[in-house]
């Protein structure tokens, strides 16, 4: 595929900031290729489409746009569960409906905005390693396992959901499932851990609602962590900076509000990779998480 365009979103650059630092190390000690997206905006999120759901469009579009028409990539990477799930509706609605096309275009036009032309692919970081390399070549380049490290890969809701706007899903061996996703435990096997049979890795950990509503949001976490760890996880790989910020801040909130205390550590899929790859705890961001997971790490003899 060659280079994409990164795209951070606002999370990568701010509570995200382990992830962002984890993705960047990674994907430079793959030797992939990836340029920063150029004046991008937000993809929209939650927020403004209670405005205008075309404004959401536009805004993810544009971004789509800047890559094509002044970076001349053909390919958007966005890690974020919500930037990957904004673009890719963006790049679906514009694709099947000729009136939202021309929204986007009209919208574009009198901001003096780059033109978006549907000629980008949106893709989440988990579908362009194994596009580029697959679980052959993650193992190839292993330098140090993860010694078995029993891992229940946590997806979030948003990176399946909903399954139309992902048509390249659910298309037999070799594409992801939106039913049971798979592209996280299929690396990180690769890299040496042991998957647990894990029920709720599509379920939403309530990120939406955590100012709104703690309590619900905590009971969101505090289901997925126990149904983790009652499968035998010592640790939650992560893919998606709401999830990950919602499982830590939760899990500390379940003990201290309620009493309820779990003892699984939570770290982005990337960390893992890249400890798994050679890399140092500091170059991918480990110390900066909430939760602690440096002792378990070195008792396991990861690090």
């Amino acid at each position: 595929m060659g280079k994409v365009a990164y795209y951070p979103g606002c999370a990568l650059e701010g509570s995200g900031g382990p992830y962002d630092k984890s993705t960047r190390a990674l994907v430079k000690a793959l030797g992939l290729e990836m340029e920063n997206l150029k004046d991008y905006n937000c993809c929209g999120a939650m927020e403004v489409k209670n405005i205008h759901p075309m404004l959401q469009t536009y805004l993810s579009a544009r971004n789509m746009a800047i890559a094509s028409e002044q970076m001349g990539l053909d390919a958007v990477m966005a890690p974020c569960n919500g930037c990957y799930h904004n673009l890719k509706k963006a790049e679906y609605e514009t694709a099947t409906s000729e009136k939202a096309m021309q929204t986007v275009q009209d919208l574009a036009r009198k901001s003096d905005d780059p033109v978006y032309k549907g000629d980008v692919r949106t893709l989440h970081l988990l579908e362009w390693l194994m596009e580029e390399l697959g679980t052959e070549g993650i193992k190839q380049r292993i330098s140090k396992s993860l010694n078995g490290i029993k891992i229940a890969n946590y997806y979030g809701c948003m990176y399946v959901r909903p399954r139309q706007i992902f048509p390249e899903k659910d298309q037999g061996a070799g594409s992801e499932s939106s039913y049971k996703p798979h592209f996280m435990d299929d690396l990180l096997g690769a890299a040496g851990a042991v998957n647990v049979d894990f029920p709720l890795k599509t379920a939403c950990c309530g990120g939406a609602h955590t100012l709104s509503d703690s309590d619900t949001s905590t009971q969101l976490v505090l289901n997925i962590i126990q149904a983790a760890e009652d499968a035998g996880a010592e640790v939650i790989a992560t893919e998606c900076p709401t999830c990950h910020s919602g499982l830590e801040m939760h899990q500390i909130r379940a003990e201290t509000e309620f009493g309820i205390k779990t003892n699984v550590k939570v770290l982005y899929f990337t960390q893992l990779l890249g400890l798994a790859l050679g890399l140092s705890p500091r170059k991918l961001g480990i110390h900066e998480n909430i939760s602690d997971s440096i002792g378990y790490l070195k008792e396991k003899g990861v690090i």
